[in-house]
């Protein structure tokens, strides 16, 4: 009906069916047919039509009077939304993690920014998973299984775990040589990371180290676990995006180098309920270009990573 509403009032302004039909870009006699349906739903004649002349009759005059202002609203809106949805201009809002997005995360932003001067970016941190809808965000990045199908997801990348300590650590309790010499360690436990799960890389062996019920330290900040096992309080099983940089420089070492730890799969996520405006799909396509270039998210450790030898201290095996 709104079609036929908009060439009514196109027929008014054009003041003949003929000039109306060809604005339209249809033949006069499907203008007209559309006319007369209007007309049998309103139950009245809008237009005095003659060979000569057309003229709104009573109540076409006071339909036209009304329905004109709701009708270029109603194009105002759609313009404006077109605008919203196809141009890379507005707010944004990202669901992340704290340590992911202050840490491997943080170029991604601030690049992101600087190639869109136009957009708003509002992030929303927090280590507890919250739900994208009910706080209205635009794309989340989650850690883990994605499961739920209401989402669509992409892969940013696989973030290798590891196991840590300070050398004035290793140097007072010893080195592990197993997963059963954790037992006898001080074990700093970093949540989410609740389950220690370890493969052999050469035998494929598996198993999950036992926790103990009382940790030396229970957080649920990576980062605040990173700077414990810097001081060399324990032994700490963290993903390399936290612990790349003390590991390069040797203010930690990785601790069992020949047992694998459990990678971490990142994704971007977003909600299948909802179109994805351009803004939101050039920071998606952003972060995904930056991941593939991020050599943290390629479920590699580099050789530069220095690892524990027996000659720290007294080893445990």
């Amino acid at each position: 009906m709104l079609d036929d509403l908009a060439l009514f009032i196109a027929i008014v302004e054009s003041g003949s069916l003929s000039a109306a039909a060809l604005k339209a870009g249809m033949p006069a006699a499907t203008l007209t047919r559309r006319l007369q349906k209007l007309e049998q739903e309103l139950g009245c004649r809008l237009l005095h039509r003659s060979a000569r002349r057309l003229l709104p009759t009573s109540e076409g005059w006071q339909y036209y009077e009304r329905c004109r202002p709701l009708l270029s609203s109603l194009k105002q809106a759609t313009e404006a939304l077109d605008v919203s949805l196809h141009r890379i201009a507005g707010s944004v809002r990202v669901l992340a993690p704290v340590t992911l997005a202050n840490g491997v995360l943080l170029p991604a932003w601030a690049g992101f920014m600087q190639r869109y001067p136009d957009i708003q970016l509002e992030l929303l941190l927090n280590n507890v998973r919250q739900d994208l809808l009910d706080h209205g965000g635009d794309l989340a990045i989650r850690v883990g299984p994605q499961p739920d199908s209401q989402f669509n997801q992409r892969l940013l990348g696989v973030v290798p775990t590891v196991l840590v300590a300070a050398p004035s650590y290793l140097a007072r309790a010893g080195v592990p040589h197993t997963p059963q010499a954790l037992a006898a360690h001080d074990l700093l436990l970093a949540e989410p990371l609740s389950g220690w799960a370890l493969s052999h890389r050469d035998s494929g062996e598996r198993c999950t180290v036992p926790l103990p019920g009382s940790p030396r330290l229970r957080v649920n900040e990576i980062q605040l676990a990173v700077e414990m096992a810097k001081a060399g309080l324990g032994i700490l099983y963290a993903p390399l995006t936290q612990t790349h940089a003390e590991l390069a420089d040797g203010r930690l070492q990785q601790v069992l180098p020949q047992w694998r730890a459990e990678s971490r799969h990142v994704y971007a996520v977003w909600s299948q309920q909802r179109h994805m405006p351009a803004r939101v799909r050039a920071l998606l396509d952003y972060l995904l270009d930056f991941a593939a270039g991020q050599p943290l998210f390629n479920d590699q450790i580099p050789s530069s990573v220095p690892a524990t030898t027996a000659g720290h201290g007294h080893s445990t095996s």
